[in-house]
């Protein structure tokens, strides 16, 4: 295995930051590799997009070599422009693709996915947020794959409640995932400005009370100039709206210095992770996935599984 940094990152005489020893990644070699490259082709194959890619997903070689996936649907160009992503930003992205959602089932067939990421770009641009797009595509796939169990990380449909109703009713999701992404007191500089970590807790709030039986889900990034306090009273409203399963991971800025990203303000040590994991789960989260590399959809399945077991440990 080949052990990799993953970004370029104290500073060096070139303004660069070097990083910690624990934010490093292994490539996969052998039957990993192999894996790798057939995930790689289904979703090629398929013109398909991965936040793995457009996101510069640390954990790409990880998941793809295990068979896995987080598919991201309605193009790969998004209505918004926060300063931690690295998807391309577009007022009027191309429309809609119709046969994306039968593709988007081919290609979770093909890999033979017991659980399946589906995420999306904002597209402010379409009157209900792409709505109706996003509940086709969830549709297709439990049509071809009844047994398989999917995710639907979405986007806030910029708040509107009868788009997230029409999305909700009825579609056969396992898990209803959406991200506040920081602490509130950094929306301003981390998101776009129609996003706001109160319009994202009312969406997950109003999704649960939609959907009791789905689980719900949001993730938090660190890094970004919060404070620990900060995230743990991110974790109290989260988990005060009814989210029961969570992420926390390390902001990792995908440009170089003087872009429009973030630059990273601090490294956190994989103890404060833990530390964090263990308070999140005393509030009542069924489960957590908390460390420097964990992103939104790192191993949601079994993230998925670990709730269902605990949920049946307190009945």
């Amino acid at each position: 295995m080949i052990s990799l940094p993953i970004v370029e990152s104290n500073r060096t005489s070139q303004g660069r930051q070097r990083l910690p020893e624990w934010l490093r990644v292994n490539l996969p070699a052998g039957n990993g590799q192999a894996s790798f490259n057939g995930t790689q082709m289904a979703v090629s194959g398929n013109q398909l997009h991965t936040v793995c890619e457009e996101a510069r997903c640390p954990n790409i070689h990880d998941c793809w070599a295990r068979g896995t996936a987080t598919f991201m649907i309605a193009g790969k160009e998004c209505t918004r422009g926060c300063r931690f992503c690295s998807v391309e930003t577009l007022r009027q992205p191309p429309p809609l693709e119709v046969d994306e959602p039968e593709r988007l089932a081919d290609a979770v067939e093909r890999m033979g996915l017991a659980h399946v990421v589906i995420t999306v770009v904002n597209r402010d641009d379409l009157p209900d947020g792409g709505a109706d797009h996003y509940k086709q595509c969830v549709t297709a796939v439990k049509r071809r794959l009844p047994e398989t169990t999917v995710e639907l990380l979405s986007s806030d449909l910029d708040g509107n409640q009868a788009s997230l109703t029409h999305l909700l009713d009825g579609v056969p999701l396992a898990v209803f995932a959406h991200n506040v992404e920081c602490v509130p007191r950094l929306d301003h500089l981390v998101r776009d400005p129609r996003a706001s970590f109160a319009q994202s807790l009312d969406v997950l709030h109003q999704a649960k009370q939609l959907r009791p039986d789905l689980w719900t889900k949001s993730s938090i990034m660190v890094g970004l100039g919060e404070t620990d306090d900060e995230v743990i009273n991110a974790l109290k409203s989260l988990r005060e709206a009814g989210v029961e399963l969570l992420t926390l991971g390390q902001y990792l800025s995908p440009g170089r210095p003087g872009t429009r990203y973030l630059p990273v303000d601090r490294f956190v040590h994989p103890d404060q992770f833990d530390q964090w994991k263990n308070e999140a789960l005393r509030m009542g989260f069924l489960a957590v996935a908390s460390g420097p590399l964990v992103r939104s959809s790192y191993r949601a399945g079994m993230l998925m599984v670990e709730a269902e077991r605990a949920q049946l440990g307190k009945s």
